[in-house]
């Protein structure tokens, strides 16, 4: 058995005890009226909690393809952790409302299985589920830190090397333009068109980043050596079809679309991710349910 496996087993074997600790101290269900005989039926709630466990890790492993593994990265982690809260806390709650409503409603008849019983329940093993997060989000926290910083330095690493394969071709006017072959599908400066018949010419190489604003959207790129800006009418939603076949153009926020050869580096600021933009030293916020596309993008050039 590999060490995360051991890992994950006991962090659900300490969790159910601590979750049976804060039943024995509330005693809920009635378990009051059972006398010495409550704490006989707390471990055998104890041992349905670790047959949920099971029983949920297995869902996400074989049915929702999350392994447990840090190697996927903090972000992946957290998700499954959340994932397993959402899936494991209504399962255990059906199984003790059944336990209930076949063992403990002899001497309480208000046991018996209902949807009054099990919604009780369920909001019983939810502030559990939410006193145990906090406590091993507490816990590992450093561990989460360490490999968060880990993570971050592959990327920017990753990051470099795809700049250094695909570097940069700045068209700047105090610079001799390059000689290139652009294909017919990429061609490396286009115009981009908003709803009105304004445009923006853009050069591919020295875009930096645009940004949503309100109707319009906000292109930022390099210009006679400065940083230049545009505003076209648009949404960010049309830009990004536009720019859909530059694969090093990606969104890293509802608001932000990103040109990742113009990246400096990936930081990680007051718990969220961010990018630091070359020239303009601008920093654009990057939100978790875009984060896997910058490391897919990043992963897919350097692998060409």
């Amino acid at each position: 058995m590999s060490g995360e496996k051991k890992q994950t087993i006991t962090i659900r074997i300490v969790s159910v005890c601590f979750a049976v600790v804060v039943l024995a101290i509330f005693k809920p269900f009635g378990l009051e009226a059972w006398q010495w005989q409550a704490y006989a039926h707390l471990i055998a709630v104890g041992g349905l909690g670790i047959i949920s466990c099971f029983i949920t890790e297995a869902l996400l492993v074989y049915i929702l393809k999350k392994p447990g593994s840090l190697d996927h990265g903090v972000d992946y982690i957290i998700r499954r952790n959340l994932w397993f809260q959402l899936i494991n806390t209504p399962l255990v709650s059906l199984m003790i409302c059944l336990y209930r409503h076949f063992v403990l409603s002899d001497k309480v008849d208000g046991n018996l299985l209902s949807w009054g019983n099990f919604f009780e329940t369920l909001v019983i093993m939810a502030f559990c589920s939410f006193l145990i997060g906090l406590y091993w989000r507490f816990k590992f926290r450093g561990k989460y830190l360490a490999a968060e910083l880990e993570e971050l330095k592959q990327m920017n690493e990753q990051l470099q090397l795809m700049q250094q394969k695909s570097p940069s071709k700045s068209m700047l006017d105090n610079e001799p333009e390059k000689e290139s072959q652009p294909q017919a599908t990429h061609p490396d400066t286009i115009d981009l068109a908003g709803t009105t018949s304004e445009t923006v010419t853009l050069h591919i190489p020295n875009l930096l980043y645009i940004e949503s604003v309100g109707n319009y959207v906000k292109v930022v790129q390099l210009h006679e050596g400065k940083v230049a800006t545009h505003m076209l009418r648009a949404t960010s939603k049309q830009i990004e079809e536009s720019l859909s076949c530059y694969p090093t153009i990606v969104r890293c926020h509802r608001a932000f679309l990103v040109n990742l050869q113009q990246v400096e580096k990936i930081i990680s600021k007051a718990g969220a991710m961010q990018l630091l933009v070359k020239h303009s030293n601008d920093y654009l916020p990057v939100s978790r349910s875009n984060m896997a596309g910058i490391k897919q993008a990043i992963a897919n050039k350097n692998n060409q």
